[in-house]
């Protein structure tokens, strides 16, 4: 069985604290992985903070 997210918060900068169905929770900084076109609008803040 693969864990689903089940809480996710917005923390600061690109920081989500992300909560798993397993129970497995921590922070993801996403900033390095926020490359390519595709990405571009999350590289504003206040648009990311609506993920």
């Amino acid at each position: 069985m693969i864990p689903k997210v089940v809480e996710a918060q917005y923390k600061k900068n690109y920081i989500i604290h992300l909560r798993f169905s397993d129970g497995v929770e921590g922070d993801i900084d996403l900033e390095k992985e926020l490359y390519g076109q595709i990405f571009e609008p999350l590289k504003d803040h206040e648009f990311f903070k609506q993920f």
